[in-house]
């Protein structure tokens, strides 16, 4: 059986797909996102998919006639093409929790960066500015303690995050889509999370009824001042929209680790601002979370080697 890593892999990882390869008796193959023509050559006689962030789309599937399983490495499944997947009878799993708390920890990472003005100090330190600094940032500098955080919906990570923050200092808010759930004391609905919170953070899936959750009109109804972090998707944001208000300051900052077009053009305008920390993706990246995936990959290759049911079975 022959599986099929797609992702730029690192020494580390090399060598742990070479022990499961070894232990499991498989072929594995690597082979870079930026590498298109490669993959498509490489579907060719692929049987087990093990997908990190480049689209799997119909016409790589049309191209991997003995493709039987898509193993997301990660939560997400929206850079999948589902309905095609269904079509070929080809299994899609995720595997919910492995990242939670590389994203979790992360996610708090932003936060405090947007709160001291990290990527400004950097930058006035590397350029040997030393003790100067602007006296106007004075008073944008902040502590989580005393903030109210929104944590948009229920998962894995917000639930991490939660006695982290308290632990802080903080006051969390949650909404989530759908009824309030009774089991969550603090559930407020969308609009009290938008005007009450000074950090708010996504953790819900991208799917058309979240597509551009925080547009516009919900950017103006948020707290003057505050912060925004996004760890799930970036589509669940209207970067347009954002962008205005950071630049007119009606926002303080945002922590952006994804964004509406990956990778994103060095013209995006979020980049240019000095109120704006940015990560290529990699909120999930931890070798905890690949020790975590890959065995969550190699029990579900086992089972579908022994026509078992899959676990977190999606398509």
């Amino acid at each position: 059986m022959k599986v099929l890593y797609h992702y730029d892999v690192g020494p580390w990882l090399r060598d742990r797909l070479t022990r499961m390869a070894e232990d499991e008796g498989l072929r594995v193959a690597i082979c870079s996102e930026r590498d298109h023509d490669g993959f498509l050559e490489q579907m060719a006689d692929t049987d087990v998919l093990l997908h990190n962030l480049e689209p799997v789309t119909a016409e790589h599937m049309a191209a991997a006639p003995k493709l039987k399983l898509v193993q997301k490495i990660g939560v997400g499944v929206n850079t999948i093409d589902l309905d095609a997947a269904r079509e070929r009878g080809i299994a899609v799993c995720n595997m919910p929790g492995t990242n939670s708390q590389a994203v979790s920890e992360m996610t708090l990472l932003l936060m405090l960066a947007c709160l001291r003005r990290l990527p400004v100090f950097h930058a006035r330190t590397a350029r040997g500015d030393g003790w100067g600094w602007p006296p106007a940032m004075q008073d944008t500098l902040g502590e989580i303690a005393g903030k109210t955080v929104g944590l948009v919906g229920n998962g894995s990570v917000p639930q991490l995050l939660t006695p982290v923050l308290t632990a802080m200092g903080a006051r969390v808010l949650f909404t989530k889509r759908g009824a309030p759930d009774p089991a969550i004391p603090a559930w407020v609905d969308k609009a009290t999370l938008l005007a009450e919170s000074d950090i708010i953070s996504l953790h819900i899936p991208l799917v058309d009824e979240t597509r551009h959750w925080l547009d516009g009109s919900a950017i103006s109804r948020m707290k003057p001042g505050a912060i925004l972090v996004n760890t799930a998707r970036g589509p669940l944001v209207d970067e347009e929209a954002l962008a205005a208000a950071l630049s007119a300051g009606r926002l303080m900052g945002a922590g952006l680790d994804v964004f509406a077009e990956e990778p994103s053009p060095a013209g995006n305008p979020l980049f240019a601002l000095d109120n704006v920390v940015l990560a290529p993706h990699v909120a999930f990246f931890t070798l905890g979370t690949l020790e975590r995936s890959l065995a969550v990959a190699s029990e579900n290759i086992n089972r579908l080697r022994a026509g078992r049911d899959l676990l977190h079975r999606v398509a």
